[in-house]
Parts: structure tokens; C-alpha cells; sequence
């Protein structure tokens, strides 16, 4: 026989499975009467067990949700600063995987819906297709990013961005305010709402000086997982002139722009190079360009804290919170 779920309380019941969850995890919002009907129908059916007198209670786990992790130091210090973080109240953490993309049939991990889990944090996925079922888990939940075509308030959790409108402004005005007028802008704005953010920067900062910047410089439209570079280079090759400079979205989009540059015969002082995060992994422009600190290990114990607080708070607001970083000038 099969491990009872939650879901099998609520169908006996014929009530929600948040209305299980409330009443199995001493939660209010719902009455004391429903709440016993509910413990009594777990015990009935083998859900909970009694407790052994000297049984320790269980600790609470949190999952994390993440997509291509293995691939990018910058997301695995994140994790670990999360697990140590929560480590450190007695919650144990989950590492979950969704694939990049969304197929036919895709489902969520069952240990998201079985009562496995107090509330997960979402890293890195953006496939609207699963940012949605992820959404409508009846769980605290936490994201950090999300998709622009997603309204912020139907994620149906607290929303973490890592502000870069501001830092890419300041950026791609300090490039304008030393000569360098014609800039290009590489970054698929609409994979990330923070890649975005940042567009909406560079754009900020010719407006404010009452320039125009030129559509022809920038590469702002998909670009395929596993073919960056190849269509990052297509682009490049395809201008008649190389712009003074480019501001990308991230260093990991600078990293290519630089091995073309390399591989090519492009000087260095030719063509001016910004990114975003001070990655230490694309050591052709770690330490070497103009680049936005994002502190992995504040962001991670920051994730921490604010899903154990909607855990222990589940009827709090949902919040959206932007993180600043500091800007790195370097070249």
C-alpha cells in the first residue's frame, strides 16, 4: 500500500489540501473543529503516527527549486549559503531540479506536494510554464527572480530581484560622460525580469543626457541555452562597426564577447566591456571588467530568512524586495 499523502486526507474530507496543511502544521484560518476532524482523519488513515514518548518532533525542511545549478558557481555558493544559513535554525534543506525547459507533461516533483516540505525557494528557473505550477503550490515560497511576462503578484510567494537598473545606469552613464556615445547593449531582456531591469538602465542613461542610443548595437532577443556564443557572434560579425563599447547583462554574456574579441584580433582598449554579478568563473574577464558585486553569501542568507519568516508567518503579505550592489569600475 501506498504512503498516505495529503492529498488523500483533503479528498476524504472534501476539503483544500491548504486547509490539511493549516491544521497539520498548527497554522490559523481555520476553525478548531476542522482542525480536529483533520488530525483525526491523519491518524486514521496512517498519515501521522504516534509520536514515541521519547521521539524527537521531526525537523522542518525547506526545498530549493533550481535549474542548471551545477553549471554556474555563482548559484552553488548561493545553495550553500542558504543550507548553512538553515542549518543553523535546525531546518534541513531539499535540493530539487527542474529541467530548463518545459515539455508536454511535465510535472512537479511529488516531495513539492506530499507534505515532504514547510516551503521551498526558487532559483533560477525561468520557464514561465513551471514558474506557474510552482506558483500554485499551496506552500510558503520564496523566489529570487522571475520572468517579465509573470505579474509579480501572481507568483503567489515573496519575490527577491538583485536591482540593476540603477547600477547599470550608473554604468553605461559613466561610459557616455567619457566619450564613448555609440554603445551596444547584449543581454536577453526578456529571460530574466532582471535582465530587463538592467535594459530599462541603459536606456535610462542615454534619456537623461538626451541622447539615442542605436537599436543596431544591441541584442536584446532570445538567445538559445547552449548557444550563446554562436549567436552572440553571428551579431558581432554582422555589424558594419564595432560600437566604442558594450554593456551586457551579465559577465557570463561577457565572457563571450570577449572570446570573440580574442579570436578575432580585437585589442582590448578597442572596445569598452561591462558585466554583471563579479563571477569569478569566466576568467577571460573576471577581475578585468566593469561589473556589479553581487554578495552570493548576503543573498543566500537573506533567501534563508525571509522563507522561514513566511513559513512562520503564512498570513504576511507577499513582499518584492530589490537587493543593491555595488558597482566595480575596473579597464
Amino acid at each position: 500500500m501506498s504512503k498516505p499523502i495529503m492529498q488523500d486526507i483533503a479528498s476524504s474530507l472534501s476539503v483544500s489540501r491548504v486547509s490539511v496543511w493549516k491544521a497539520l502544521t498548527d497554522r490559523p484560518g481555520i476553525s478548531d473543529a476542522l482542525r480536529e476532524k483533520i488530525l483525526n482523519k491523519a491518524h486514521e488513515i496512517g498519515y501521522v503516527k504516534e509520536p514515541d514518548q521519547e521521539a524527537k518532533p521531526p525537523a522542518r525542511t525547506i526545498a530549493t527549486v533550481v535549474s542548471r545549478p551545477a553549471s554556474s558557481i555563482f548559484w552553488m555558493q548561493i545553495i550553500h549559503q542558504i543550507a548553512e544559513e538553515l542549518s543553523t535554525q535546525g531546518v534541513n534543506l531539499l535540493y530539487t531540479h527542474l529541467p530548463p525547459s518545459y515539455e508536454e507533461g511535465d510535472n512537479l516533483p511529488a516531495v513539492l506536494s506530499d507534505g515532504s516540505v514547510s516551503g521551498i525557494i526558487v532559483l533560477n528557473i525561468y520557464c514561465e510554464p513551471h514558474l506557474k505550477m510552482l506558483a500554485n503550490l499551496p506552500l510558503p515560497k520564496v523566489f529570487l527572480d522571475s520572468v517579465p511576462s509573470m505579474p509579480y503578484n501572481s507568483l503567489g510567494g515573496d519575490l527577491v530581484l538583485i536591482e540593476g537598473r540603477a547600477a547599470i545606469r550608473q554604468i553605461t552613464g559613466n561610459l557616455l560622460d567619457n566619450g564613448k556615445k555609440h554603445l551596444g547593449f547584449v543581454g536577453d531582456v526578456n529571460y530574466a525580469q532582471t535582465n530587463m531591469d538592467r535594459f530599462h538602465g541603459f536606456q535610462d542613461a542615454y534619456a537623461q543626457r538626451g541622447l539615442a542610443y542605436e537599436e543596431s548595437l544591441t541584442l536584446t532577443s532570445h538567445l538559445q541555452l547552449n548557444k550563446h556564443y554562436e549567436q552572440i557572434s553571428q551579431f558581432l560579425s554582422s555589424l558594419k562597426k564595432l560600437p566604442d563599447g558594450f554593456v551586457c547583462a551579465s559577465d557570463y554574456i561577457a565572457h563571450f564577447i570577449q572570446r570573440y574579441f580574442t579570436e578575432n584580433g580585437i585589442p582590448d582598449e578597442q572596445v569598452a566591456l561591462t558585466g554583471f554579478d563579479n563571477n569569478s568563473e569566466y576568467v577571460n574577464v573576471a577581475n578585468r571588467i566593469t561589473t556589479v558585486d553581487v554578495q552570493t553569501k548576503s543573498m543566500g542568507e537573506r533567501l534563508a530568512n525571509k522563507i522561514m519568516f513566511a513559513v512562520n508567518h503564512p498570513n504576511t503579505p507577499c513582499e518584492v524586495c530589490y537587493v543593491t550592489s555595488k558597482v566595480l569600475y575596473r579597464g
